[in-house]
């Protein structure tokens, strides 16, 4: 499922429809993608709308239109979207098309595990505004997230990582780059950290969300040569640091990734 970088990646490829005009919008309104008649709101209310703008936070995309309408896009396991031709022929996966004079904006999404959200008014959804602190932002505090492991002392760190209300945007590689970084074993419960790893554990998410967002998000290059992902991914991976083969179980259930050496604690 795409993380936090990759979303913000995803969201920017459609910055070249902003200040333009929809024309025309082909939706699969009958797909689960939409719910609650959402599907025929947003084509009633789209065409002639221009594209205003848009943001991203954690796993989830915002673009804001004239006509006060509001477009939430969450890609879930296989969403994308997409620049086509003006004169783009929809194909069965292409559940949403915003169809502009100079470009088509397609959401497409084959395995329909993602969705689009739609509201309408001055202000924006309550389902955006009241999202956790983004993991950059000064509201995103170390004490924050101590106070979160607290009260979620029986589960494993690796677990913890995966939680959106409190890790927005971190998905599986992404936590298992942060536990190697950090040095913290994946099945460590949440009350067994000492304040020296928290303090660690803190630092390092925010740095490789920081980093991720300086790279991946930018033009889908992968994070830097000398990160755990580069060897997560493979078989046979080994450390980075010191050589050692990569240790693999699930946790959290998901699949998960370390070294028995330098993440023994």
């Amino acid at each position: 499922m795409p993380e936090l970088a990759e979303v913000e990646f995803q969201r920017k490829r459609w910055d070249c429809g902003i200040r333009r005009k929809v024309l025309r919008v082909d939706a699969h309104t009958e797909k689960r993608i939409f719910r609650d008649g959402e599907g025929a709101v947003l084509t009633e209310r789209l065409s002639g709308a221009q594209l205003l703008g848009s943001e991203a936070r954690a796993k989830l995309m915002l673009f804001r239109f004239s006509k006060a309408v509001w477009m939430g896009v969450h890609l879930g396991m296989s969403g994308e979207l997409r620049i086509e031709p003006p004169d783009f022929s929809p194909g069965r996966h292409d559940h949403l098309v915003l169809f502009q004079k100079e470009q088509s904006l397609v959401f497409r999404d084959p395995r329909m595990f993602g969705r689009i959200r739609v509201h309408i008014g001055e202000e924006p959804p309550s389902w955006w505004t009241e999202l956790p602190p983004a993991i950059l932002s000064e509201e995103w505090t170390m004490e924050r997230m101590r106070e979160f492991f607290r009260r979620h002392g029986r589960l494993a760190i690796k677990a913890a990582l995966l939680n959106q209300t409190m890790f927005p945007g971190v998905g599986n590689w992404m936590a298992d780059e942060i536990l190697w970084r950090a040095r913290l074993a994946p099945a460590r419960l949440c009350s067994e950290l000492t304040p020296k790893q928290s303090a660690a554990l803190w630092q390092e998410t925010r740095e490789v969300c920081r980093i991720a967002l300086e790279t991946v998000a930018v033009d889908y290059a992968d994070p830097p040569s000398d990160w755990f992902f580069h060897q997560r991914w493979s078989r046979d991976g080994v450390c980075p640091r010191d050589g050692l083969p990569l240790e693999t179980a699930t946790i959290g259930g998901r699949t998960t990734r370390w070294c028995r050496r330098c993440q023994k604690s």
